[in-house]
């Protein structure tokens, strides 16, 4: 099982991911734990309302929502049952045991998963402190849930995944090992696993490991003959050594053999599209902080390589993304429009904008002391405003904890002004 931990600033965008999965039929809400009904019974708005009133409570912790995603081996098909006693067990060694949350069960990548949904403000308004708890509880969570319900464990995954191709990435070193014998072991452990469909996609595997796959310009004799050539590259990318024929190698991936893979491949990559968009979409959904060095990193993390594409003056023109796990190689745009270059760098901040966000956060913290007291009385006011000339009953517990949260917030029952009852006959007096 591999656990992924995710916290935000807006409850509402973490919620509304996983409730449009549901709209669209590729998602359960399997379980609305400490909700006091059943997920089945709950309608869309009480499932939220019941984690914006919580968050209400301290409206300083700015980054409020949790959001977390259990992966499990493909060869693993939990009942749901089983699903929410894990999510129980997870989320009580991690700390959350008595908030409310919501667990969801996916079913748009090739492995099951599900996501969890809470919020960071305890019972009393406490803040929950998130700080290491991936590195830390969740990881010796992760461990002891592996035991208790014999998963498969992620540990020996990474560990297998990780001595895959290690052969061919100490082979490739030009100067260390002869030429041909370097290449070849790259591409025994590239041409027959990976899933791409363009030369350039077969690059952004094999360059990893220090590789080209060339057929040289338009003008020259090997391009035009349909001709292909492999060759080593240094830590810096540029070629060295002697270009090698793809046929003199015992795989022979000539170009008619790729064009063949190419369409095959095509069709075999199909339904490894949703975990490489989901990657994406999960890490920057309802975000305004995630730069593309941040987005790189956690897609890395994830098993995801993204190799851009830019001109002589450093403007990015293209991406490809290389899912190490699926073995898949994909074309921004091949995964559609909100994949691209383009439109990866729209949905990115850029580290401008992101240090000119900072320091107005920064400038605004600053002044929260002096506006308190302020703010407070205003409350107060609008509280008392409200009350005034109610004579309706107080509605029971349960109904109370789905009622819509106001936009003036919540105010602490010590904070509120004591409300006294006009005497009758007092204007009479006057």
């Amino acid at each position: 099982m591999v656990a992924i931990i995710k916290t935000g600033a807006s409850i509402r965008s973490t919620f509304y991911y996983n409730e449009n999965k549901l709209k669209e039929g590729l998602a359960e809400c399997i379980m609305a734990g400490n909700y006091p009904d059943d997920a089945a019974n709950l309608s869309e708005q009480q499932r939220l309302n019941m984690l914006l009133k919580l968050a209400a409570l301290n409206t300083n912790v700015v980054r409020n929502s949790v959001h977390i995603s259990l992966n499990f081996d493909p060869s693993e098909q939990h009942s749901k049952s089983l699903l929410k006693e894990i999510s129980q067990s997870y989320m009580e060694k991690i700390g959350f045991g008595d908030q409310p949350f919501l667990v969801y069960q996916h079913h748009d990548a090739g492995h099951p998963h599900i996501h969890i949904v809470s919020v960071k403000v305890a019972h009393d308004g406490s803040r929950i402190e998130t700080q290491n708890i991936g590195r830390n509880q969740s990881e010796r969570a992760r461990k002891e849930i592996e035991n208790d319900f014999y998963l498969v464990k992620a540990s020996s995954k990474k560990q297998q995944q990780s001595e895959h191709l290690k052969p061919a990435l100490v082979g490739a070193n030009y100067g260390k090992v002869e030429t041909k014998r370097a290449i070849s072991n790259v591409l025994s452990g590239v041409i027959g696993k990976y899933k791409f469909t363009s030369i350039p996609e077969l690059n952004a595997v094999l360059n990893r490991y220090n590789v080209a796959a060339d057929r040289g310009n338009e003008e020259s004799r090997t391009f035009k003959k349909g001709g292909l050539h492999y060759r080593l590259l240094n830590a810096k990318g540029e070629r060295v050594g002697v270009p090698i024929k793809a046929s003199d190698f015992h795989q022979k991936p000539t170009l008619k053999y790729l064009l063949d893979r190419f369409e095959a491949n095509d069709q075999l990559r199909q339904t490894d599209k949703l975990r490489v968009k989901n990657a994406i979409d999960f890490t920057l959904y309802g975000k305004s902080n995630v730069t593309l060095d941040r987005l790189i990193n956690i897609l890395e993390r994830d098993g995801i390589d993204t190799i851009l594409r830019k001109n002589e003056t450093g403007l990015m023109y293209g991406i490809t993304y290389v899912d190490h796990r699926s073995k898949a190689v994909f074309n921004g745009s091949s995964l559609g429009k909100n994949y691209s270059a383009k439109a990866i760098q729209e949905r990115c901040v850029s580290l401008d904008a992101l240090a000119l966000s900072q320091g107005l956060q920064s400038q605004q913290i600053g002044s929260e002391s002096t506006r308190q007291g302020q703010i407070v009385n205003s409350r107060n006011v609008a509280v008392i405003a409200t009350d005034q000339g109610s004579d309706k009953a107080i509605q029971n517990e349960q109904d109370s904890l789905f009622d819509p949260v106001k936009q003036d917030g919540f105010t602490p029952s010590s904070l509120r002004g004591n409300k006294r009852k006009k005497k009758k006959g007092f204007s009479q007096s006057l």
